[in-house]
């Protein structure tokens, strides 16, 4: 089972969904993790129902980063906002479907950590980096 989620997160790093950068988008947050330098940029288009209508996300660094960002621009779009918010760390560690030890955990969760500051509307200096989402 191991093999088949590699995979799926190699499959995701070669072929990111939603990559790019919206336009029109009415939450955007970028961060970066100083550790080894991975950068996650994710844009959102909320429509007026408060539904994720478009995602879209840029980014440079490891695998699980990048992969860990496509998955969450799938489990986000079409989703209300309030709904997007719910999403905690266990469902990208569920998503990446491999253990992730404790260096690769800041990566795997990076994305989590710019979706939520950027659907709350914080900065990265208001954003709290110790929070277990």
């Amino acid at each position: 089972m191991d093999d088949f989620y590699k995979e799926n997160i190699l499959d995701h790093y070669r072929n990111p969904r939603n990559a790019g950068r919206l336009e029109d988008a009415t939450h955007t947050h970028e961060e970066n993790n100083p550790l080894c330098g991975d950068v996650i940029r994710i844009d959102l288009h909320v429509n007026a129902d408060n539904v994720i209508d478009k995602v879209a996300f840029q980014g440079k660094g490891c695998a699980i980063s990048q992969a860990s960002a496509s998955m969450l621009t799938e489990m986000i779009e079409g989703k209300t906002l309030d709904e997007a918010k719910q999403i905690g760390k266990e469902d990208i560690l569920e998503a990446l479907g491999i253990p992730i030890g404790p260096t690769r955990l800041k990566c795997a969760l990076l994305s989590l950590k710019v979706l939520k500051a950027g659907a709350y509307g914080l900065s990265e200096t208001e954003w709290n980096t110790d929070n277990d989402w």
